[in-house]
């Protein structure tokens, strides 16, 4: 499969190096963080077996079968490995912006911003903006220049016009532990949700969304995945809509009156206050960045402006995706203090210790039994599980993306291997993340999914974002500086979240107020630790492959910003 044009010398003994750079050090790490961060601060409580919900199950079957019908049309359309990843480049901006939101708006945002508004109130509002805010700087600074310069995932782009190796090694291994910490909180959602709901076990419920979410993206792709996503977009916005809109109508539309009901009930104005979820300012700030700079380092979304046939499209793009991202959002926090008025204080919702029936991330779907009724509970529930599968569809195809082109085909293989080889590696290594991800969703049974997206998101701003900006924006980044910076920052964030109070003190059992690490969210630290690195290392790189890379950057300014070159849509 050919990779972005580049006239670079590109490295030679890649296995020694994808062996060294993906090494002890990484995975010894990766393991050590997988039993400390299945307890980690957060977690919630363990979700007891209901009485079956028929018209749940009912609901269930209808979308499972019209998305699996789907998923039989699209791999009929599904022929070659830019078929697979990207639908072949054909997907219009309308259609791209409203799969971004569905990508985007996961379990952690309907399920765990909501759980937090009720929880805490205002500083659930944290997420909410801290997803939204990251979008104008996609908007204006990548969408346009990812299209231009990418084919199927971001490392095309950083690696364009640096060495191809050990960029994607750099790369991949970003994309994998992102990938993985933001499957995890998908997958104990859904078996959450699943094990609430149908009175399954919830070890079945785990395996049965990896066997759905395998056949999704084996089958039909990144086509199959976009109409799902697109369908579930418009079912959850119309399905937040009518919540939203039944809460206010209760309270006559007015916002200080549901907030009145709703401190009333708490017995307290903190809820209206800064403070309670985030306890110091400098962990406000440090999941304030993650989440907006980690939007744009987040590799399954950035795979969708592969999707599209040029820049122009790509813009519309960002711009319908932002449109209904905030919207969704502003939705969320009524949904939340609606949660507080009419869930909390409802026995029926409540089990014998008056905590919340199925875990605190089951407020909204309570709120949806509260207000509609069982039909609107199994239709929510049902777009609540159709949220999880779309977005789990899209987390496993950018990993397949990561292994098989950037490691298989493009490290590896040094560009050489044929479309069908990279398409046979991109399903076995679908089939391995649905495994590892049934895996991880059953060991990580009590975490809560707002927290562990969180994690996601910083490990994506430290990581992958300033490789990325900086290999675009910036003339004097070379492949030592954003190798080594992207990796500093990943093994950075991974280390401060072990350290945390979260993990040391909750998990590992230390002393209160042992935790090395004093703060619940990393980024603001490894973040700016990244860049540092990423600029002292290229800037003391005088070597002749660093210049030939400087010099290759006003080719690539051109490109980026023209399209003149850019790689063109599959005709079907």
């Amino acid at each position: 499969m050919s990779t972005p044009a580049s006239t670079l010398p590109k490295h030679t003994n890649s296995g020694s190096f994808i062996c060294r750079a993906l090494g002890a050090p990484l995975l010894a790490l990766w393991a050590a963080a997988l039993p400390a961060l299945a307890q980690a601060a957060g977690t919630i409580e363990e979700t007891q077996k209901q009485n079956t919900d028929w018209t749940a199950i009912i609901m269930f079957t209808v979308f499972v079968g019209g998305s699996l019908w789907i998923t039989k049309w699209a791999a009929k359309r599904t022929r070659s490995a830019a078929d697979f990843y990207t639908a072949g480049g054909g997907i219009t901006g309308f259609q791209n912006g409203l799969a971004i939101a569905g990508d985007f708006m996961s379990a952690a945002s309907f399920l765990g911003i909501s759980a937090a508004v009720m929880a805490t109130g205002f500083d659930g509002l944290i997420y909410a903006i801290g997803f939204q805010v990251g979008w104008p700087l996609i908007t204006f600074m990548l969408a346009e220049r990812l299209r231009n310069l990418g084919r199927f995932t971001f490392a095309d782009v950083v690696a364009y016009r640096l060495q191809q190796v050990p960029v994607r090694i750099f790369a991949a291994s970003g994309t994998l532990v992102v990938v993985l910490f933001y499957l995890i909180a998908q997958m104990v959602g859904a078996g959450q949700l699943i094990k609430l709901l149908f009175g399954l076990d919830y070890h079945y419920a785990v395996v049965i969304v990896g066997l759905l979410m395998m056949a999704y993206v084996l089958f039909g792709g990144m086509t199959a995945t976009t109409w799902v996503q697109i369908i579930k977009a418009c079912l959850l916005l119309g399905g937040a809509s009518f919540m939203a809109f039944m809460v206010m109508a209760r309270y006559d539309f007015s916002p200080e009156k549901l907030f009145t009901a709703a401190v009333g009930i708490k017995q307290s104005t903190a809820i209206m206050g800064p403070g309670g979820f985030v306890k110091d300012p400098i962990s406000a700030i440090s999941l304030g960045l993650a989440l907006m700079f980690g939007t744009a380092g987040l590799p399954h979304i950035l795979m969708r402006f592969f999707t599209v046939p040029d820049a122009r499209e790509a813009r519309k793009s960002v711009l319908w995706a932002t449109t209904w991202i905030g919207y969704f959002y502003i939705l969320t926090f009524i949904i939340g203090f609606g949660a507080i008025v009419f869930v909390s204080t409802n026995p029926e919702f409540l089990d014998a210790k008056g905590i919340l029936r199925g875990g605190s991330n089951m407020a909204a779907v309570h709120l949806a039994n509260a207000i509609g009724g069982n039909i609107f509970l199994g239709f929510m529930s049902a777009v609540a599980f159709a949220t999880i599968l779309a977005v789990v569809a899209g987390l496993t195809l950018s990993g397949a993306s990561a292994v098989a082109h950037d490691l298989y085909a493009s490290a590896l293989k040094k560009g050489k291997a044929s479309s069908a080889d990279e398409l046979r590696i991109s399903k076995l290594t679908t089939v391995a993340l649905g495994i590892i991800a049934m895996f991880l969703g059953i060991v990580f049974e009590k975490q809560n999914v707002a927290y562990m997206v969180s994690l996601a998101f910083a490990i994506a701003a430290s990581a992958n974002f300033p490789a990325l900006i900086l290999s675009v924006l910036w003339k004097n980044c070379t492949t030592r500086g954003a190798v080594s910076g992207g990796f500093v920052g990943l093994i950075a964030a991974l280390v401060m979240t072990v350290l945390s109070d979260a993990v040391w003190v909750g998990t590992l059992g230390n002393p209160a107020g042992s935790a090395p690490f004093p703060y619940s969210s990393p980024a603001i630290f490894s973040m700016p630790l990244a860049f540092a690195c990423i600029w002292i290392v290229s800037l003391c790189d005088r070597s002749a492959q660093a210049r030939q890379e400087r010099e290759a950057f006003d080719d690539q300014k051109i490109r980026s910003e023209t399209g003149l070159g850019a790689f063109k849509p599959t005709v079907h």
